[in-house]
């Protein structure tokens, strides 16, 4: 029992102090820029947050978990602050996972505990906070009052200023400017998709039967939707004319390469395949000829960068996204790899649909 009382209390340091600065840490993979800001667009503005306020807040954030992981293993004002602010950030989160657990079901998603590296539900992360509080609460029964501890409280300043001015200069704040890309990269040799058209047929031979005037005239019946504007000329100018694939990848994701590749395979097959635009998020862009090598073919392109890509996809949407467009207007939108992710033959099915066919 006494070895129990004497090892204990380090051992509960030690494990909630990893979870904090994996937790922090993870919030930074794979490059730090991109993981924050896809932290603020999914986590952040969902909640309300403006732009202007969500750089600050999600790297003060992000500052105050690493320094609270560094202070967990230190004995300054550790029973009189630390533990109690570990414990009360431990709670926030928990309340917010429950909300959003109540208002979702909890049982799909990521909720951004520990970003992209290790995704948690939140279900599991309410399971994983619970279990920390836990944790805190033995610490605090088991550690007697009179515990010799330390009281400097420039330690803890230090600390955390310097936590929170580290996280600025690995993921500095980017001015508020969409920059496109003027790149562009020549398609190989497509023929657009014509505009699906039927025509009435003609009697080519005298008939005894009464020929009445609509069926002397043939007429031509235009099948497609009215044009509209979509939103995305400024990447495209010609976006808007007849059909379009429009994608939005990033450069290093395994699932966008796959995309793109059976995209190239669709089109080789089908000579009036529409015409296949592209939007890169401005991570990693350098893998881009790499990008274009797996996927068998170049496609015209544009780069642009984290938060307005994600913008552009959606804040609850992942990559690789693809939209059939048809005239302006969106006929189709998958995005990701879980229930909503691509599927080739839904495309190709659409393709071979008039537009009125479409619309049922």
């Amino acid at each position: 029992m006494e070895n129990l009382k004497k090892y204990l209390p380090w051992t509960i340091r030690i494990i909630i102090s990893f979870l904090f600065l994996i937790s922090a840490v993870a919030k930074l993979y794979p490059s730090p820029y991109f993981a924050i800001s896809t932290f603020e667009v999914k986590q952040l503005y969902p909640m309300g947050f403006s732009e202007d306020f969500a750089v600050y807040f999600s790297r003060i954030l992000i500052g105050i978990e690493l320094a609270l992981g560094l202070l967990l293993l230190q004995n300054n004002f550790l029973r009189r602050i630390v533990i109690p602010a570990t414990m009360l950030m431990l709670v926030v989160f928990t309340v917010h996972l429950t909300i959003d657990t109540l208002q979702t079901g909890g049982n799909s998603g990521n909720c951004g505990c520990f970003g992209s590296l290790l995704p948690m539900t939140p279900i599991e992360a309410i399971i994983k906070n619970i279990v920390a509080l836990i944790l805190l609460v033995i610490y605090l029964f088991v550690t007697p009052k009179t515990a010799t501890e330390k009281s400097n409280i420039w330690v803890l300043g230090t600390v955390k200023f310097a936590s929170i001015l580290a996280l600025f200069m690995i993921a500095p704040i980017q001015p508020k400017t969409v920059e496109v890309s003027t790149e562009t990269a020549i398609e190989q040799p497509a023929i657009e998709t014509q505009t699906n058209v039927s025509v009435a047929p003609i009697e080519e031979t005298p008939t005894t039967e009464t020929v009445t005037e609509t069926s002397e005239i043939a007429k031509l019946v235009v099948d497609e939707p009215a044009k509209t504007k979509s939103g995305y000329t400024q990447y495209f100018s010609n976006i808007d004319q007849g059909k379009k694939i429009l994608a939005l990848f990033v450069p290093g994701c395994e699932h966008c390469r796959d995309v793109a590749k059976e995209l190239t395979e669709m089109k080789a097959k089908d000579k009036n395949f529409p015409k296949i635009q592209i939007v890169f998020m401005n991570e990693e862009p350098e893998k881009i000829p790499d990008f274009f090598a797996f996927a068998g073919a170049n496609y015209p392109y544009k780069i642009i960068e984290v938060i307005p890509f994600w913008k552009l996809l959606g804040n609850n949407k992942d990559t690789p996204g693809i939209i059939y467009l048809w005239n302006g207007n969106k006929i189709k939108e998958w995005d990701g790899i879980n229930e909503k992710k691509f599927v080739g033959s839904e495309l190709k099915s659409l393709l071979k649909k008039n537009y009125s066919e479409i619309k049922k």
